[in-house]
């Protein structure tokens, strides 16, 4: 996930906010607004980044109670220069409306960036605090200036100006993106209707917020505790090891914890052998937002729900999936849904075999069970191993956390031609966080910063995401970017380096790709830069980075027993790559759950939905195996129901991996995974480009043809009865 995704990153820009769907800030008076100035001069979140690299933020300074001050200073002086070019007098030019647009607002990006880094990396209590107070706030904010008439006029003058078309592609699109948000985002409401909708915009931000501190705090406090040798049949050592530091760290020492994480449940539901254990752990981890206590969001998505539609309505559109799909490669409720649906039918037919498999295994070792949801992965791990001879348990010694981060730098090495050298001279908001200084290696040149957060902790959301501290832009003698991988790996015991699953690994690439999207942004619009691309195609990059995991170069390189350093043998990379499309019925269907019942929630409108109902009838409808639930169940859909980010989007993944499929025919066309010519199409149209072209034009332009959804299918080891283009 990135950005995406998972927490809709605040920025400092306009264009950025509403493509964001957050609504920014402070409804106070003028005089109000500068009393907050000049008492937050002393702030550090306020000030300009200082130190080496173009300056970093200052995460060594942050103090929770600075942020409130910080933000409403921040608005108030974005307010002002947004005002100010409300108000000039002179006629409104693309320099004076757009560009400068572009330069506002970045006082308060620096202190959004550092906002949202505590938001999903350093959440305590006190900061949760916050949060309640400002999301309204900053919701207000926003509208204020996509409400702003003077500055709606000046930027659709700019647009209709016959003079834009004697400027650069880039600039008109640059305009039209303006105009267009703006228009999405209501500048052309009645004043009345623009009061709702920023009521309902600063509703939807507390909602927001309550949805993911929720989760948040299900994830911190349930735990699956074992207390004894019994428990832990059948866990790998690594795991074991995991949940002993675990269980040290929560003052439990002598016991193991499982804890609320993904990477930690979903190797406990692999291996253990204890069914009861299993069950329990599932039915907490699914459970998730839905106890019926005071963190219950099913109520809390109800009316999400209903105020999405209303704003829908309002923005002249027929259901929220409308207006969400517009500016998509989609463009429609209906093409994703063809997608899904196409792809669904063949994904549950593998299902049924799968299942058919895992029972007969079942019934080979005297187990007379029918196959639960806590089953699945558990008698999956054990066909694979029959029918593979392949055993995760014997791969996962071969993949240390640290050598596959090298993996992923080797690769930014080989294909954009970038090194990544260790610093330690910025600060970091965690001991656990590590910095690298990114340069090219052809000039030397300063490409930006990369951060890297790994490990699972307290106050840290589940999930693994990418996220851009600053954006690339060529404005003002222009700057770096710095981006950073945040991930929730399980840390092993201290002085044992950190095992991880070969999905874990595949997650680390997927991240490291939106990383590359942000380092090799070469734009000159803060507001155009690296992953500010639609949603349906921000995830191409990131998961065609996944396929440079598998390949020969990496595996024989930094795949190695972390106890004898011997490499993994080719017998079994042969046996890895035999298995690739094992499990996927599985994987595809559990996904594609998660994506329809996104989808059917915002096509149903304005009528009032009771979210856990709908989601057992959608279900049932389409025809869910009931051997597993959807991957993301509504009470904890934080892509959906934590921001507007990934809300009638979810199915995205699969729009890009239709791209990523076949993009990856374009390397294997060719001279293979590292055909320089091949990986510099790649970047020359698809990563260093931003939001500058059409994505649908970028990925013509680097693949020479538009994508063909068979090779989606051939990847997914499907039977492909789709032909047509994406």
């Amino acid at each position: 996930m990135t950005i995406r995704d998972s927490f809709a990153k605040l920025v400092g820009t306009i264009t950025l906010l509403l493509l964001a769907g957050c609504a920014g800030g402070a409804v106070t008076t003028d005089g109000a607004a500068v009393a907050v100035v000049a008492g937050a001069h002393d702030n550090p979140l306020l000030a300009e980044w200082s130190g080496p690299y173009g300056g970093v933020p200052p995460f060594d300074q942050v103090r929770v109670e600075d942020f409130e001050p910080a933000l409403e200073a921040a608005m108030a002086e974005n307010l002002a220069e947004v005002d100010a070019i409300a108000n000039d007098p002179s006629p409104p030019t693309f320099e004076n409306t757009i560009v400068a647009m572009e330069q506002a607002g970045q006082a308060l990006s620096r202190v959004t960036t550092v906002y949202s880094v505590w938001a999903s990396s350093v959440s305590t209590p006190e900061f949760q605090a916050v949060q309640r107070v400002m999301a309204p706030r900053l919701a207000a904010f926003s509208d204020r200036i996509s409400q702003n008439e003077a500055l709606f006029s000046r930027i659709e003058a700019v647009y209709r100006s016959p003079e834009l078309a004697q400027r650069s592609p880039v600039d008109q699109r640059l305009a039209w993106l303006y105009y267009t948000n703006f228009t999405r985002a209501g500048a052309k409401l009645a004043p009345a209707e623009k009061a709702r909708l920023s009521e309902i915009n600063q509703r939807l931000a507390e909602l927001f917020t309550a949805f993911n501190q929720n989760v948040l705090g299900d994830e911190n406090e349930y735990t699956l505790v074992l207390g004894g040798e019994a428990d832990l049949v059948g866990l790998p050592e690594s795991l074991v090891d995991a949940a002993a530091a675990a269980a040290e760290s929560r003052g439990l020492a002598g016991q193991w914890v499982i804890t609320n994480t993904r990477s930690s449940m979903e190797p406990f539901l692999t291996y253990s052998d204890r069914r009861d254990l299993r069950e329990r752990g599932w039915q907490m981890w699914v459970s998730r937002g839905d106890n019926g206590d005071e963190r219950d969001n099913n109520a809390i998505n109800s009316e999400i729900l209903q105020l999405r539609a209303e704003r829908a309505k309002l923005l002249g559109y027929e259901t929220h999936a409308h207006w969400r799909l517009e500016n998509t490669m989609a463009g429609t409720p209906e093409a994703a849904m063809e997608l899904m649906e196409a792809v669904w039918e063949p994904a549950v037919a593998r299902v049924a075999e799968e299942v058919a498999d895992m029972a007969a295994v079942a019934r080979s070792e005297g187990a007379d069970v029918v196959i639960e949801p806590w089953d699945y992965r558990y008698y999956a791990e054990k066909v694979r191993k029959a029918r593979y001879d392949l055993d995760q348990n014997e791969v996962e010694p071969y993949l240390q956390l640290d050598r596959l981060r090298d993996a992923m730098f080797w690769v930014g090495s080989e294909l954009f031609g970038y090194d990544f050298a260790r610093v330690t001279d910025v600060p970091v908001f965690h001991p656990d966080v590590e910095v690298w200084e990114v340069t090219d290696q052809d000039d030397g040149r300063h490409v930006g910063l990369f951060y890297f957060d790994a490990f699972a902790r307290s106050g840290k959301r589940s999930g693994a995401w990418m996220s851009a501290y600053r954006r690339q832009h060529d404005l003002d003698g222009g700057v770096t970017t710095i981006v950073s991988n945040n991930s929730n790996f399980v840390k092993s015991r201290p002085g044992e380096p950190a095992l991880i699953s070969w999905s874990d690994a595949e997650t680390l690439f997927h991240e490291f790709g939106h990383a590359l999207h942000g380092l090799a942004s070469n734009v000159t619009y803060p507001s155009m830069s690296g992953t500010a691309v639609p949603r349906d195609y921000v995830e191409f990059p990131s998961q065609i980075l996944e396929h440079w995991l598998a390949t020969p170069e990496v595996l024989s390189r930094f795949a190695v027993h972390y106890r004898t350093g011997e490499p993994i043998p080719q017998d079994l990379v042969d046996r890895i790559e035999a298995a690739a499309t094992f499990n996927q019925g599985f994987l595809t269907t559990e996904y594609l759950a998660s994506g329809i019942v996104d989808m059917k929630l915002h096509l149903a409108g304005d009528r009032r939905i009771d979210v856990a109902e709908f989601e057992r009838e959608t279900l049932d409808a389409i025809g869910m195996p009931a051997e597993m639930v959807m991957r993301h169940r509504t009470p904890h859909f934080s892509h959906v129901f934590g921001s507007d980010g990934y809300s009638a989007g979810y199915y995205s993944y699969l729009w890009s991996d239709v791209l990523t499929a076949d993009g990856w025919g374009a390397f294997v066309e060719a001279g293979g995974p590292y055909d320089r010519q091949v990986a510099r199409r790649l970047i020359d149209y698809v990563f260093s480009v931003g939001n500058t072209i059409d994505p649908a034009d970028g990925y013509r332009a680097f693949r020479g043809r538009d994508a063909q959804v068979d090779a989606l299918m051939e990847k997914r080891g499907f039977t492909s009865g789709v032909h047509a283009s994406d």
